[in-house]
């Protein structure tokens, strides 16, 4: 039997591997499902009782500005002071309600669209999944370290880089095979959310292969998060190597430069933040401000522009996970496996 086979059964036989399976399971079907209920379908009664509703809050909101006014008026027959204050130039008579101010929409329940909004719940299920590929990666090569597994497997299969690699392309494949398939399932959820209890409309080839699109930038993001964690913790031969490195990049990215670049004034400081490139990743291009640049004193406000891409964020992100996972084989190569 190969040893790409038998690492396969090994990640796949792991409980962690399975547990986490499980909950993210859950985790997507539970939000799927919550979502689900709370959108609902605009239907013609749906859409006339929205209406019915704005035509009663408008004649209700002209029955007041009437009462407003005799009040007005009354007060002023009686001598009072300070009308203007209270109800405005001449009692408010130019402040009578039109129907625009009460648009039916605002009355409508929430309906999902899905050519809208499916995009950002691809974001979602990108972070859900790149959650459990980064555990599962850790922890895969993590604990053959720490129990001495990977000792004993290279006593069997003495090419070092051979064994790292294969057990990389093991969770990759892996972490691949469950991001198709829960992949699909989401996208079949929304779109079945979208036909019984929102609005499928104007879902076009284009807009499919968008989707898809994005679809391939969320399964590279969690591949890259999952080879990044399995090549932290084969460096630090222990799963906690990778948990560790996560939290002080999350600390040094999002807090530390953060406040670094604001207090140093730094020019479009969050293009050092690495949540910036997973953001234009995604979004295909983000646009950083800088405000600094405005003339408030001249009423005017144009502040500088620097966009973001997504070849740019494939650039960063790419050269970090290529440069984590060249030190994880170097180290490999060259370290005492003892």
């Amino acid at each position: 039997m190969s040893l790409y086979v038998t690492e396969l059964r090994r990640l796949a036989k792991r409980r962690l591997t399975r547990l986490l399976l499980v909950l993210l399971v859950l985790g997507l079907a539970g939000i799927a499902t919550a979502f689900s209920l709370s959108s609902h379908k605009l239907s013609k009664e749906v859409v006339a009782a929205a209406q019915a509703t704005s035509d009663a809050q408008y004649r209700q909101a002209v029955e007041d500005w009437k009462r407003t006014v005799t009040e007005c008026d009354a007060a002023k027959a009686r001598g009072d002071q300070n009308l203007e204050e209270r109800y405005g130039p001449d009692c408010g008579r130019e402040w009578m309600p039109q129907p625009e101010m009460f648009d039916p929409k605002w009355n409508l329940p929430y309906q999902f669209d899905f050519r809208n909004e499916f995009s950002t719940f691809i974001m979602v299920f990108a972070g859900a999944v790149a959650l459990f590929a980064f555990i599962v990666g850790a922890s895969f090569v993590g604990a053959e370290w720490s129990t001495g597994g990977m000792m004993n497997l290279l006593l069997w299969r003495p090419k070092r880089l051979a064994v790292l690699g294969t057990k990389l392309a093991a969770m990759l494949t892996t972490v691949l095979g469950v991001s198709v398939v829960l992949g699909a399932l989401w996208t079949l959820a929304f779109w079945l959310t979208g036909t019984y209890r929102g609005t499928t409309a104007k879902v076009t080839a284009g807009v499919w292969q968008s989707v898809g699109l994005d679809g391939l930038r969320a399964v590279g993001l969690i591949l890259v998060v999952g080879a990044v964690a399995f090549a932290l913790a084969s460096l630090g031969r222990h799963t906690a190597m990778a948990l560790g490195a996560a939290v002080a990049v999350f600390a040094i990215s999002e807090i530390g430069i953060r406040i670094a670049v604001r207090v140093l004034a730094v020019p479009f400081g969050d293009r050092y933040v690495l949540s910036t490139y997973a953001q234009a990743w995604f979004n295909k291009k983000l646009t950083l401000f800088d405000y600094r640049t405005c003339e408030f004193a001249q009423g005017a406000c144009n502040p500088g522009e620097m966009v973001v891409t997504w070849q740019n964020s494939a650039w960063v992100l790419g050269l970090g996970a290529t440069a984590v996972l060249v030190a994880a084989f170097w180290t490999m190569r060259r370290r005492d496996i003892s």
